[in-house]
């Protein structure tokens, strides 16, 4: 049975691409990442996105505030001026501008320049200043670009696959972290650190994550034998989702090279039945990849 997958997602709804004009040429280089000048102003707005994270970043250190403090806040409003012209070119180059402003991105977008604006006009809120660093999801962009489009989209059906085991196993891990840390607390008391129910949880799952803050220790030889373990069964813990996620990218993988075969199979084209790749030469009786024997016409089981 043909497997099917699904079409890649637009970067937006047709219906909001302007017809003609300047309106669909800025909409071609800013929304669309097939063009040479698409695919240029991507690669430069993620270049200018991470410098400016840089900068937040690196003015966040006293030291090298006191210093250059004047020139990372020439650098923000640069950074700010720049951002607030291509939201601005963004709402007038697509023909429902509300309907761009509500979306992610274009919440994003306008949170990436609010806070120094509102900084500047309420001093009182310039602790507000640090959410700058939400430019950083403005990067998901850049899975608009074909070079990375598939990867994309292959994570994201292992991900949704793969969301029921993931909610089942992290269930079975609350379970196992709240009665665990219940023992510890009925094991350890107050008298050593186990407060209550909720703070033994918490050493509980700093213990299962094999983080060990250290700030909570059992002092009794049986608290620490659970502690010993709960560090054992962490290792465990923390291999299954990876596990989960791997196993579902390998057969969707694996899904889509059975459906490649079975189609060239109908078209009658050469494709190896080992290693699944179709793009052999005209005439080959080996595969140029694993070496196995290449039957024409034959559909994979």
């Amino acid at each position: 049975m043909p497997v099917t997958q699904p079409p890649p997602p637009e970067p937006a709804s047709p219906a909001d691409k302007p017809l003609d004009g300047w309106r669909r040429r800025w909409y071609s280089v800013i929304f669309e990442a097939d063009t040479t000048a698409g695919r240029l102003f991507d690669k430069v707005l993620i270049a200018v996105i991470l410098v400016s994270i840089a900068v937040v970043m690196a003015d966040s250190v006293q030291a090298i505030h006191a210093r250059h403090g004047t020139g990372f806040a020439v650098a923000e409003w640069f950074f700010t001026v720049l951002f607030t012209a291509e939201y601005i070119a963004r709402l007038l180059s697509v023909r429902q501008p509300l309907k761009y402003a509500l979306s992610f991105f274009g919440i994003i977008d306008l949170l990436a320049v609010l806070p120094t604006y509102l900084a500047l006009f309420f001093p009182e809120w310039h602790a507000l200043i640090d959410v700058r660093v939400l430019r950083l999801l403005r990067v998901f962009r850049i899975f608009k670009l074909s070079a990375y489009l598939e990867e994309y989209l292959s994570l994201g059906r292992a991900l949704a696959a793969s969301r029921r085991k993931i909610l089942v196993f992290l269930s079975a891990v609350l379970m196992v972290v709240l009665v665990m840390g219940t023992v510890m607390y009925v094991v350890e008391g107050p008298e050593n650190g186990f407060t209550s129910i909720p703070t033994s949880v918490y050493w509980a799952i700093s213990t299962v994550t094999t983080v060990g803050f250290g700030d909570i220790t059992p002092k009794t030889d049986f608290g620490r034998l659970i502690s010993s373990f709960m560090m054992l069964l962490g290792w465990g813990i923390l291999a299954v989702p990876t596990g989960i996620v791997t196993a579902e990218m390998s057969m969707q993988r694996r899904l889509q090279a059975i459906a490649a075969l079975e189609t060239s199979s109908e078209e009658g084209a050469s494709a190896c039945q080992e290693c699944f790749r179709t793009d052999q030469a005209a005439g080959a009786r080996f595969c140029a990849h694993c070496g196995a024997r290449l039957r024409l016409g034959e559909k994979a089981d």
